[in-house]
């Protein structure tokens, strides 16, 4: 099987506007928008802002998981594995 993105931009055109979102890959038919934002003059733009939210929005999803499982691992007791 193989393995693909689970996070992912995209850009639409929307009139005379682009918009830009970050989508999760929920199944593999299902997709689901996780951030948008639209009135973006040009592709360009909306392309350029929807890749490095993106990168911002790994970056922090990444330190948040990694807080957790720092949490998790001092709430459980000792000699306990999942």
């Amino acid at each position: 099987m193989a393995k693909g993105k689970k996070f992912d931009c995209r850009v639409l055109k929307d009139g005379d506007s682009w918009t830009a979102e970050i989508i999760r890959r929920k199944t593999s038919k299902e997709t689901v928008v996780s951030k948008s934002q639209s009135g973006f003059a040009s592709e360009d733009d909306a392309q350029e802002w929807a890749e490095g939210e993106l990168k911002s929005f790994l970056k922090n999803l990444h330190e948040r998981n990694k807080r957790r499982s720092e949490e998790q691992k001092k709430s459980r007791p000792e000699g306990t594995t999942l």
